[in-house]
């Protein structure tokens, strides 16, 4: 809205406000939504939901959690200090093994962001292209690498694994061949410095693990419903006008949080090369975070690969069903 928009309303709501036609005030209901990691664009459009009041208009005061590497997201959700939490398909399912109630209950990540990042001079463009490189990884992002050996019919054996911190410093040192990363931040901090890279993601090559990813206790589910389907409303109209904008919501995030050291730049370019992860020809038609019983088998068949065994039971679309109206 403009300014002069924002006057205009204004002035009619004073010459309203005599007539009983202005609605009251909702009553405020304080909820939490768990971030899985710090303030960035990552979570955009929780930030433009916040910041145009969109929730406060359902009646909800969210509070946005943030997370972070000592900040896991399950354990707010279990106590119910936060209504919400951002995770991953292969947390949840290692934290219901554990005996933690939760239901996934929307899926914002329509295709998982890892990504194999290699040089033009030497790229890495299918699972095939793996043996006898060396890459750079976390060694706890192991299993990740042998699901998509599993799922490619690729002899890991052949495929040299070399400990490496979360940086491309290796990469362009020459000391490996390729990493292990997400699309939306090595590979973005790379060309933001002007260097090419080829991104080869795992999931189209049949990784298909579920990431940023709603959850929410099925207590939650029984008894706070109307609180729930308020909060992925809102979710939902802050993605979809972050895809409309990206540039806008990469500025309102650097905004938001002065401090949290973020690069303009960056954000803007992470904004860009997340959402084509996040919307699809089915969220198109379906609306955001939506998935299929397709999607759910894919996902069950991953999990097995990297130790989780799960049902279709983790997953709940009744709140989706609720706020795209069935």
């Amino acid at each position: 809205m403009t300014r002069r928009g924002l006057l205009g309303a204004g002035a009619a709501g004073i010459a309203l406000a005599g007539t009983g036609l202005v609605r009251p005030a909702r009553a405020q209901t304080p909820v939490a939504l768990q971030l899985s990691w710090l303030h960035s664009v990552q979570f955009a459009g929780s930030y433009i939901a916040q910041s145009r009041g969109w929730w406060r208009e359902a009646g909800l005061d969210v509070s946005l959690l943030q997370g972070g590497p000592n900040a896991p997201v399950e354990p707010p959700v279990v106590t119910g200090r936060a209504l919400v939490g951002i995770s991953a398909a292969d947390y949840t399912a290692a934290a219901v093994a554990q005996g933690a109630p939760f239901r996934i209950i929307g899926v914002a990540m329509q295709k998982n962001p890892f990504a194999i990042a290699s040089l033009p001079d030497n790229p890495v463009r299918s699972p095939d292209d793996l043996p006898g490189r060396r890459i750079g990884m976390a060694v706890a992002n192991t299993p990740v690498l042998q699901a998509l050996c599993s799922l490619n019919g690729i002899d890991m054996g052949a495929i040299r694994i070399v400990p490496t911190q979360y940086s491309a410093q290796p990469l362009l040192a020459g000391e490996v061949d390729c990493l292990l990363c997400w699309e939306t931040d090595l590979p973005v901090a790379m060309a933001v410095r002007g260097i090419a890279a080829e991104t080869m993601l795992l999931a189209d090559h049949g990784y298909a693990l579920q990431s940023q990813t709603y959850i929410a206790t099925v207590d939650s589910l029984a008894t706070r419903r109307a609180e729930l389907v308020a909060l992925m409303a809102g979710e939902a109209r802050g993605w979809d006008a972050c895809r409309t904008d990206t540039g806008a919501a990469a500025e309102l995030t650097v905004r938001m949080f002065p401090d949290a050291g973020l690069d303009p730049a960056v954000q803007r370019l992470q904004a860009e090369r997340q959402v084509p992860l996040m919307f699809s020809p089915l969220t198109d038609a379906k609306g955001f975070a939506w998935w299929t019983d397709d999607a759910v088998e894919a996902n069950i068949r991953t999990l097995s690969l990297l130790g989780r065994q799960v049902t279709s039971d983790l997953w709940d679309r009744s709140i989706l069903e609720e706020v795209h109206g069935g």
